[in-house]
């Protein structure tokens, strides 16, 4: 790479590196060719050849614009958390320029100057960390806290502003299991510890977290704190936000221990100020959560309905019932239809068209059992074709992997990107038929816009869009117009901005619309008594 490096290092990584490919999502070993049948969909509806794709650009020949971070900065950093855990090499600088939104990767495939963090950091301790926020402050030096590269909203961009450079400041090394609570059920979990790896340590006692969002393999626990993830088993566990009982806070102007008790009347509830907080208020070390005993017994079923209206007031009459589904979601005609194209039989069942539902049921034989009854009878009543359990038990093996297909297409020459929103039952075909409009007019005709309900709730239902067309010119300024007009059309009908995906850079136009004006300012008041000198994280989620 053409860059140089500081503090006597080569361009070789001196850090532990990311699990994630630089430029993909994921273990590249995982990754895997188009099949034949979507190479055909993509032909056929979007004009593109697959066989056509580019020649990937080697990680040595990316240029990274040199680090700003002064000789003296460098010294001042590394007598806190230790040479050995400070680099200004490429190499450890590149994998942490960003995270893995369509931009992010199409950035990194470019050969023009990227930007990319001038320094990165592995401080070791909740001391080290608020020693380094002290140096940054005083020599003023951005931050940006990293925990498993995956935010697709900008989250990860490292914005110099105002400040003389910019760090990231990697939290791989925070990964304890520091307490479990057999009694009450909660754990206390270090926040870079991997959703994996945490699942592991809790197994070794029995216990589960629960918590799957699709980035689950690479995404820590501080990263689902300070982003509100929501996993795929929201249904039954809920959003992470939900099993946060408390967090520990590294702040500018000190440390916070928050959540006293199961509920409380002292007051807001400060917990609330960091659980989406992304990193803007404070570095999040230590989060307390609910667990629950690891489930015995697990019962999946699939469902097809004759169209989207009918699966969703399926869905609803589940949740507004209770019957107790861990997990449950529903894809629209086009998202089942792509999904049929890969496959000719649905669990032994000819499958023609219509909307796929997938449900699983957790808890002791006896609870899995009777929650399954209890819904099964619901979506019955409201329509539904039991197509079995190999569908579901199919997409909860494979509910990892999607991101590797988006690689896939953009290496094809397809656009393909992701957004959610979430409103009430009442509004939810409002929302998705303006959004679906605003995406393919933003896009063209030849696009296809795929859509499923990945999370319910007694009140509403959040909406998943995935988009593919043809790239045209810039991909970038392409998805940026197509992604403006869906925010716009989001905002204009009745939708959050952000479901489970954060704010980060990419949403933070929107913020004001979502909060109001004093909303903002109050967002900002918090920032000025934690950060008074706005070194966390700058250019994200306040307006």
């Amino acid at each position: 790479m053409a860059s140089e490096t500081q503090a006597g290092q080569d361009g070789g990584a001196a850090l532990p590196l990311p699990p994630m490919k630089w430029d993909a999502w994921g273990d590249p070993a995982l990754a895997k060719p188009l099949p034949e049948d979507i190479k055909g969909l993509l032909a056929a509806a979007l004009g593109v050849s697959a066989d056509a794709a580019a020649a990937p650009l080697a990680a040595e020949d990316v240029r990274l614009r040199p680090s700003t971070l002064a000789a003296e900065d460098v010294a001042a950093l590394a007598a806190v958390v230790g040479a050995a855990h400070l680099s200004t090499a490429d190499a450890d600088r590149l994998p942490r320029a960003g995270g893995k939104s369509t931009p992010d990767l199409l950035r990194r495939r470019s050969r023009q100057p990227q930007d990319a963090p001038d320094a990165v950091l592995l401080p070791g301790s909740e001391e080290e960390i608020a020693a380094v926020l002290a140096v940054c402050a005083e020599r003023r030096i951005a931050v940006v806290p990293f925990g498993g590269g995956t935010s697709v909203v900008g989250g990860l961009d490292p914005v110099r502003g105002s400040f003389t450079a910019v760090v990231s400041l990697d939290l791989r090394r925070l990964d304890a299991l520091h307490a479990l609570d057999e009694v009450s059920g909660e754990a206390v979990l270090g926040a870079g510890l991997t959703g994996p790896r945490a699942e592991e340590l809790l197994a070794e006692r029995g216990w589960e977290l629960g918590h799957y969002p699709q980035s689950f393999r690479y995404a820590t626990v501080g990263g689902f704190a300070a982003t509100r993830s929501s996993g795929q088993d929201s249904a039954g566990h809920g959003r992470f936000d939900e099993m946060v009982r408390g967090l520990r806070v590294v702040t500018p102007a000190g440390v916070l221990d928050l959540g006293r008790a199961p509920a409380s009347a002292a007051g807001p509830d400060l917990r609330e100020l960091f659980l989406g907080s992304e990193g803007v208020f404070g570095v999040i070390t230590r989060v307390r959560v609910r667990i629950h005993p690891l489930p015995a017994a697990k019962v999946h079923e699939a469902w097809s309905f004759p169209d989207f209206a009918t699966g969703a007031a399926a869905l609803r009459a589940v949740e507004q019932q209770g019957t107790g589904p861990t997990v449950i979601r529903l894809s629209d005609e086009a998202e089942t239809a792509v999904n049929l194209a890969m496959t000719e039989k649905i669990g032994g069942t000819q499958v023609t068209g219509g909307c796929l539902a997938v449900t699983v049921f957790e808890g002791t034989k006896e609870q899995a059992e009777a929650r399954h009854e209890r819904t099964r009878a619901v979506m019955l009543a409201a329509g539904g074709t039991s197509l079995g359990a190999d569908p579901a038990v199919g997409w909860e093996h494979g509910r990892f992997s999607a991101p590797y297909l988006r690689d896939a297409l953009l290496d094809s020459g397809a656009l393909c990107e992701t957004l959610e929103t979430a409103t009430d039952w009442a509004n939810l075909d409002r929302l998705r038929t303006a959004v679906t409009a605003a995406l393919q007019g933003g896009l063209g005709a030849n696009s296809l816009v795929l859509c499923h309900i990945s999370h319910v709730y007694p009140t509403g239902a959040s909406l998943y869009f995935t988009v593919v067309g043809a790239q045209q010119g810039d991909p970038i300024a392409q998805w940026d117009a197509a992604k403006r007009a869906a925010c716009d059309a989001i905002m204009a009908n009745g939708g959050t901005i952000t479901h489970h995906h954060a704010v980060g850079a990419d949403h933070r136009p929107w913020m004001e619309q979502e909060i109001g004006g004093l909303g903002v300012k109050i967002l900002r008041a918090v920032k000025d008594a934690v950060d008074p000198v706005g070194i966390l994280n700058p250019g994200k989620l306040i307006p």
